[in-house]
């Protein structure tokens, strides 16, 4: 599977970037470049990952995140991951790096938006 990106501006300033499909060794080169390219136009309010739509992401593709948020942190720019699939949720939290994306609710694509308890 091939990897699509698509960048949106919010309200507020904030631009969402909002990868589709995998994120791996191939493919996360496009998820660097599309933060880098969010922060070579300006300095929006904020950054956020969307990555309700990624099936997986390998070690390389975590690296990226990380190497994208330092990126944006230089550029005074906070970088949060929003709506995590089941999939990214547990591989942020395995490494230890949920909290660095700003601790966010895995995604429920059988409930909507919303949360379960004891999710």
């Amino acid at each position: 599977m091939s990897l699509s990106i698509v960048k949106s501006v919010l309200s507020g300033g904030v631009i969402q970037i909002a990868p589709r499909g995998e994120i791996d060794v191939d493919t996360a080169y496009e998820v660097r470049e599309a933060i880098a390219e969010v922060l070579a136009k300006g300095r929006p309010s904020r950054i956020e990952l969307n990555m309700r739509l990624v099936t997986f992401i390998d070690s390389v593709g975590i690296s990226a995140m990380v190497a994208g948020f330092q990126t944006a942190e230089v550029s005074g720019v906070k970088l949060l991951v929003t709506e995590p699939s089941r999939f990214v949720h547990r591989q942020l939290w395995v490494t230890g790096l949920l909290g660095l994306f700003g601790a966010p609710e895995p995604y429920f694509a059988d409930s909507g938006s919303e949360v379960l308890p004891g999710a």
